[in-house]
């Protein structure tokens, strides 16, 4: 007789269906879990994203195939910078830490790098916590494996609970300092020139390593339930980037405790999983090959917050800013503008209550759209008294063709 299905049993299985049963999972990476804390109320992401959905080939057989990710060329570039940073088990990254985080501590002579291969995320994100439960009571004991008692942890695996979804995530690295502190290590393949990066860039890498820093928070938090005591995840993050376009490595300390706050406060307001999934009506399914009227309505069956930055983040975003431009919706023009425009949610609603067709006038916001309106009038009949007199057209006088040399 079958063993009786688990709730997280139950949603892994529903999950699939929702993908279909033959597409393979696409793994939440630390970008796009930050691009979704970024737009909480996005419930057609977080189910997209929490089943595992690839959004790229889902927006391909919609018809509005996106343009965002990363260039093979950029990520071949980046995998070769990281690789030579790494290299000799880790001492130009290790050197780093020490000189911008930590130069109080014994210079890192020597690291230990702890074997984290293991079977499946689950394997690896056990492998990973023993290894920082090794590495943390070491080097508080004086004892480390290394003879300066630092470690690396190259490409760990961790765990963050995602609206009840558990999203596994592998940062760069890990460092964990001679005092058992932990340092998050982001590698980017953007250039830093004369000390200083793209500041676009450097916030989104910002916002992804604070995405590490809350996955390392709750490790660090299952390790005080077991009885230990609690590491010190370190809030100042390392950034290593190629210095002025080489292959040399430079490095920045980032402070991440906004980031870290703002994505932390986002993700705890993101609708459970569940609770979205079992909103959706029966036999839906985003399987890239099913008919393109079935799918549109499948992904139109959840509710999605259209902005302008989704754009720059999301791969539907062309589909949705199509619906949200079709329905009128004032989101497509951003979330400030939604955000001053209260209760009116549609570019209709917006211009009848300006012009004094629907709206209560005692609401500030309907007070101020006729007040507008009213100004913009007052200066298009302004403009209109103060435009000169038209040219007289004296081909028309003379009865000649206009631009023409004879009569009629």
């Amino acid at each position: 007789m079958p063993l009786p299905r688990t709730r997280g049993t139950a949603l892994r299985q529903r999950l699939a269906e929702l993908r279909g049963p033959a597409v393979p999972p696409k793994a939440l990476d630390a970008r796009a879990l930050a691009a979704l804390a970024a737009n909480p109320g996005c419930r057609r992401r977080a189910i997209l994203d929490g089943a595992g959905v690839n959004k790229a080939t889902l927006a391909s057989a919609l018809g509005s195939p996106s343009a965002f990710g990363q260039s093979q060329f950029a990520l071949a570039r980046g995998n070769t910078f990281e690789a030579r940073v790494k290299a000799d088990g880790g001492a130009e990254l290790l050197r780093l830490v020490h000189e911008k985080l930590d130069p109080g501590a014994v210079p890192p002579a020597e690291a230990a790098v702890p074997d984290l291969t293991a079977s499946g995320p689950e394997g690896r994100t056990a492998r990973t916590t023993l290894a920082l439960r090794e590495a943390t009571a070491a080097a508080r004991s004086g004892s480390g494996s290394g003879i300066s008692g630092w470690t690396l942890l190259d490409h760990p695996m961790l765990a963050l609970d995602v609206a009840g979804s558990p999203a596994f995530l592998e940062p760069d690295a890990v460092v964990v300092h001679p005092d058992g502190s932990w340092t998050v290590v982001e590698i980017k393949s953007f250039p830093m020139l004369d000390g200083s990066a793209d500041p676009a860039k450097v916030g989104a890498a910002a916002r992804q390593a604070a995405v590490y820093v809350l996955a390392l928070e709750e490790v660090a938090d299952r390790l005080v339930r077991d009885g230990e005591p609690e590491p010190v995840v370190r809030h100042r993050v390392l950034l290593v980037c190629p210095k002025d376009f080489s292959n040399l490595a430079a490095a920045s300390a980032v402070d991440v405790r906004k980031q870290r706050a703002v994505t932390g406060r986002q993700l705890s307001r993101l609708t459970r999983i569940e609770d979205i999934a079992d909103a959706l009506p029966e036999g839906t399914c985003f399987a890239p090959d099913l008919p393109t009227a079935e799918l549109t309505a499948a992904v139109e069956s959840v509710p999605a917050e259209y902005a302008p930055e989704c754009l720059s983040a999301c791969e539907l975003a062309f589909h949705c800013r199509d619906r949200s431009r079709a329905r009128g919706a004032v989101t497509s023009l951003g979330r400030s503008v939604r955000a001053e425009l209260g209760a009116l949610t549609t570019v209709d609603d917006v211009l009848s209550a300006a012009h004094g067709r629907s709206g209560d006038p005692r609401d500030p916001t309907v007070a101020a759209l006729r007040r507008a309106a009213a100004l913009r009038a007052e200066a298009l009949r302004g403009a209109e008294l103060a435009a000169p007199e038209p040219e007289l057209d004296l081909s028309m006088s003379l009865g000649l063709e206009p631009g023409g040399a004879g009569c009629r």
